[in-house]
């Protein structure tokens, strides 16, 4: 491969309080506690009890896994300090967005300003993977073609089956929390990156936004960064799952780019079709079917899981990310933090032993020390 298809994550994470499980609006403690090492890797998010920490640009994905482990590890150690916690999951179980403070600063302002209710109440935590593309030309094309595959990897990440203590049904509310935003979703069909720059042009122009930031696509090419940005997911709780899924959208990347210099492109459907698919992801995740739209036909995910780790095989020998993948078919075989969120509400009834469990499965298979400042 010519072009480096190099890879970063970004993760949004609760604070929570260790004596009750709530959230906590403390991200400022937080942030100054963690080490120097960080820098400009951790920084607070539009609610005070949401911290996000992001990895350096990676070559590779073994790269992106030891910083992703690295920079968990400190934000884990940075929250003990102070004494919190931090919890890796699409929606607190019960903690309630009207209690949540915003953090200050302009563009936060103008967000709420904009959106009002909207805003305050998006008390959601995910996971955004970013993967590098040559050139403006195919980052149109192959933003076109990953959009069919958004609601396998959603399904995939499902970590947000609880809203405001309530069991919603959902295995990601977090996906219909955000479907409110405007210019949310799964994005249309571009015939070129003229015709995706004229929409914002067009948009910018009528003031309904003013950047290219203010479009949160599930899939969306970055406006600075000359990246892919896949923002689909929950948050994932294990870090290995994180880790497993990111590796795998890198390697979808590549195998559809390798497809698209071969002139072979992937089946277009329309966004309604890829619309219906995400549904079910949202709400059955790896235990539902999602359907084939080439068979006509329902497919249950597992299998499709399945499928999609052998579209990708090839290319993941090549990007030397197969051993990273293996959470996947645990992810298949046994269910996500969706699932292991619900199977410990029904042996204890109890919220609170939900928010224990994701904050001891957020802090597995982390760095143990901290990295020099």
């Amino acid at each position: 491969m010519n072009h480096r298809f190099t890879i970063g994550v970004e993760e949004e994470f609760q604070i929570v309080d260790p004596a009750t499980g709530e959230l906590r609006s403390h991200v400022s403690e937080l942030v100054a506690a963690t080490s120097p090492g960080l820098g400009e890797q951790v920084k607070p998010e539009m609610h005070q009890s949401i911290v996000e920490i992001g990895t350096k640009i990676c070559n590779n994905v073994d790269e992106l896994a030891a910083d992703m482990r690295r920079t968990r590890g400190e934000l884990v150690r940075a929250a003990e300090k102070v004494g919190l916690q931090v919890a890796a999951a699409g929606t607190h179980p019960f903690s309630s967005w009207i209690d949540q403070v915003i953090s200050p600063g302009e563009r936060y302002q103008n967000i709420v300003e904009e959106l009002q209710q909207l805003a305050r109440s998006l008390l959601i935590f995910g996971m955004h993977v970013h993967v590098a593309v040559p050139d403006r030309t195919s980052m149109i094309d192959l933003m076109n073609m990953a959009r069919y595959f958004l609601p396998h990897l959603l399904a995939l990440s499902t970590s947000s089956p609880f809203w405001m203590g309530r069991d919603t049904g959902l295995k990601s509310f977090r996906t219909t929390v955000f479907r409110r935003f405007p210019r949310t979703g799964i994005p249309d069909h571009f015939s070129s990156w003229s015709e995706y720059e004229d929409y914002v042009n067009l948009l910018v122009h009528l003031h309904c936004i003013d950047n290219a930031k203010k479009i949160w696509w599930d899939v969306r090419p970055h406006p600075t960064f000359g990246t892919l940005e896949f923002r689909v997911f929950d948050v994932a709780t294990r870090l290995d799952e994180g880790i497993a899924i990111a590796a795998l959208t890198q390697a979808l990347v590549v195998k559809l780019h390798r497809l698209y210099t071969r002139n072979i492109s992937y089946r277009m459907y329309p966004r309604a079709l890829i619309e219906e698919n995400k549904w079910r992801a949202a709400r059955w995740g790896v235990e539902g079917k999602l359907i084939d739209f080439g068979k006509q036909a329902e497919v249950p995910m597992q299998e499709l899981g399945e499928e999609l780790l052998e579209f990708t095989y090839d290319v993941a020998g090549d990007l030397g990310s197969r051993a990273a993948l293996e959470p996947i078919h645990r992810i298949l075989r046994e269910g996500t933090s969706a699932e292991r969120q619900l199977r410990v509400f029904k042996e204890t009834g109890d919220l609170k032993q939900v928010v224990k469990h994701i904050v001891e499965e957020t802090s597995e298979g982390i760095t143990q020390q901290a990295s020099s400042a």
